[in-house]
């Protein structure tokens, strides 16, 4: 798919606060980077602590009447967004594409798509979901946690928006958006549509900023009841320890080292190219990244084999240019982190297969990194341990099954995984082993309805379907008397 983007500057100079387009406290811009270029594509404001506390006032404000509006009603507000972002799919499809760098073919499926529907599958959840249940002389309902930060990364910008906005909506609370800067003209769309489609005020606001000037003052703001964040492991534990302070909900995706172990008895044409696939998703930057291939040991050489020829038929190149599988980067600090993992990988006695830290020949500006393949035999070692969030797959042997059962275990985290074998019933023998909050089973698709979270340092609270829609409810117990 080839398409021109374009190359106007993109302005938004305003913050979206108790249903109304305002400048923000500071005079400010954040500079956003197109990656396919290196060159900057448009601004935002630079939010300020002022800006926080107007929008958490804002949100508080409206949550009572937010919360007893009747739940058919929040769904066909959901329904109504949903609409709205779908008449702009194509602009959101082009913007993520330069925000983020992911293929457009492959973009309009993942990063638009899949976002677009959550809204009308949250919506349909408000249909059968159990609110109030009886348990013995009580009654127990499920309310509203009040006003929700949301503090969203900028891998899949629209996607992890919609998995926090669209059930916290529902859920009967009101939402404080505080978007990656890195990438938040998709989340400005979401805002626009909100206010065309006349959302009442204050349920949803936007502000914008970084970390230190707008996602402290959020996390720590007392009008704040839950923190709903995905980032890295390092700013999660920080989060955890500001929130704390005020005993609040919070609920974590971090960040992940996913294992793909393959078994004897697994169809290794198959199951190598489809974890490399995993691996290269969005070039690397996937918190699920199947980043650990482990096979046995007998059968290394025909995994390595499999990898190389994976890996070498990716081309990269700018994300609306054709055939291209494999973007850029995000932005230069995470190109100059992941050249960096190469070669400290190099350095470290790792065999590299194929890839390496040089800029691939030919492309001119943008973050490019070539697919990179490692074969690592040190378990212990940086590229077996760390998240290094680019296109770089380390295929580590194990012994025997215990073995591969300790080396998929044996990382702070637990996010993702998969298991490969010669039937289900094996794979799903080991998948039970792994401590990881999703394991695929012989390459079962990604399921939006089902949970999604972590394990360990990968985080805490869950996403997706009516999992995801229980982050956002607190139990009350009503005791009733006796009947008479």
């Amino acid at each position: 798919m080839t398409s021109t983007p374009s190359t106007a500057s993109i302005v938004r100079d305003r913050i979206y606060i108790n249903g109304a387009w305002v400048a923000s406290h500071g005079r400010e811009t954040i500079a956003v980077s197109d990656s396919n270029t290196g060159k900057v594509m448009g601004t935002v404001p630079r939010g300020t602590a002022a800006d926080v506390d107007a929008a958490v006032t804002a949100a508080a404000a409206a949550f009572d009447a937010w919360a007893a509006t009747p739940i058919a009603e929040r769904a066909a507000w959901l329904r109504k967004i949903g609409d709205g972002l779908q008449r702009r799919s194509t602009e959101l499809v082009e913007l993520i594409a330069r925000e983020v760098g992911m293929p457009v073919g492959l973009g309009a499926r993942v990063q638009v798509a899949m976002p677009l529907a959550q809204w009308t599958h949250v919506a349909e959840l408000g249909s059968d979901f159990r609110f109030e249940e009886q348990v013995g002389n009580s009654l127990i309902v499920r309310e509203p946690v009040g006003v929700v930060a949301a503090i969203t990364p900028w891998n899949f910008p629209l996607n992890q928006i919609s998995l926090k906005v669209a059930p916290a909506l529902l859920a009967g609370c009101t939402v404080v958006l505080k978007p990656s800067e890195v990438a938040p003209f998709n989340a400005f769309v979401l805002a626009e549509v909100i206010a065309e489609v006349g959302l009442p005020a204050g349920v949803f606001n936007l502000v914008c900023g970084d970390g230190v000037e707008v996602g402290e003052p959020l996390v720590a703001h007392d009008g704040v009841d839950c923190i709903s964040f995905t980032g890295s492991t390092r700013a999660g534990k920080w989060i955890s320890e500001v929130a704390a302070r005020g005993v609040k909900r919070v609920r974590l995706e971090l960040g992940g080292k996913s294992p793909s172990v393959l078994l004897a008895s697994a169809n290794f044409a198959t199951a190598v190219a489809a974890s490399t696939g995993s691996c290269y998703m969005n070039s690397g930057q996937t918190c699920v990244a199947q980043t650990r291939l482990l096979v046995p040991r007998a059968q290394l050489p025909e995994a390595i084999a499999i990898a190389k020829q994976t890996a070498e038929a990716y081309t990269v190149g700018s994300a609306f240019a054709e055939g291209v599988r494999l973007g850029p980067l995000i932005s230069q600090a995470q190109l100059d982190r992941v050249r960096d993992f190469i070669r400290r990988g190099i350095e470290s006695g790792a065999e590299l297969i194929t890839g390496g830290a040089d800029a691939p020949a030919g492309l001119e500006g943008g973050y490019f990194v070539k697919p990179t393949v490692f074969v690592v035999n040190d378990a212990s070692s940086v590229l077996a341990q760390e998240e290094i969030f680019g296109p770089v797959l380390s295929i580590i042997p194990y012994d025997d099954e215990a073995d591969a059962i300790r080396i998929a275990n044996d990382t702070p985290y637990g996010l993702g995984g998969a298991v490969w074998a010669g039937t289900d019933e094996e794979a799903s023998r080991v998948a039970r082993r792994i401590r990881t909050g999703q394991v695929h089973i012989n390459g079962g698709p990604y399921n939006p309805a089902a949970p999604f979270g972590g394990f360990k340092q990968s985080g805490y609270g869950r996403e997706g379907g009516r999992f995801g829609l229980d982050e956002f409810l607190e139990y009350k117990a009503l005791h009733l008397r006796a009947a008479a």
